[in-house]
């Protein structure tokens, strides 16, 4: 399964494409967009928007895994992430790429196995997984190719899982007819 992970952020936005399946990753690409903090939003925007839709169609992700935005203190950051997030999600329907979230505690532990995990703890197991020379940089980056790297680890499982949940929940269509059969009454 190929995943662009989205760690995002209007001033920098951390990008990382990962083929991978559980217990298993290969890095394709990372990246970091960055934009001026003192740029017009909208233009801002409209660059990410560019940035990303370039990076479908360079890397033809089958999912797109962004990190779910939570509350803070700061809420000027969080509107920031929270439009980044929003431009991300318009170029995945847009190219028709399924959306998923994963939450920082979450991809902390699919990676570590800690979800309280620090940043470091995080860079230096997406080095090792990957097999990489060096721990990706920015933070931004490391951290979009730990959400590649835990929707393609769980992300997988969970379809698995709700293929069968779904399966097992619809009755068989021979069963409905062999229901209809033997509970008739002569």
């Amino acid at each position: 399964m190929r995943v662009l992970g989205v760690d995002p952020g209007l001033t920098r936005c951390g990008l990382g494409v990962v083929d991978g399946r559980p217990g298993r990753a290969i890095m394709v690409a990372v990246g970091v967009v960055r934009t001026p903090s003192d740029g017009a939003a909208g233009e801002r925007l409209v660059y990410l928007e560019r940035e990303l839709t370039a990076w479908i169609q360079r890397f033809e992700p089958e999912v797109m895994a962004i990190e779910r935005v939570f509350a803070d203190v700061n809420v000027a950051s969080v509107m920031t992430t929270a439009h980044a997030t929003a431009i991300a999600m318009l170029v995945a329907t847009k190219a028709e790429i399924p959306i998923v979230f994963h939450t920082p505690t979450e991809v902390k532990a699919a990676v570590t196995g800690d979800g309280r995990a620090g940043k470091a703890q995080v860079s230096a197991m997406v080095t090792r997984i990957l097999k990489l020379s060096q721990p990706p940089k920015p933070a931004d980056a490391a951290d979009a190719l730990a959400l590649a790297i835990c929707h393609a680890w769980r992300g997988s499982t969970q379809a698995r899982y709700a293929a069968a949940a779904h399966c097992a929940a619809a009755p068989a269509s021979g069963a409905h007819i062999a229901v209809a059969h033997t509970g008739a009454r002569a």
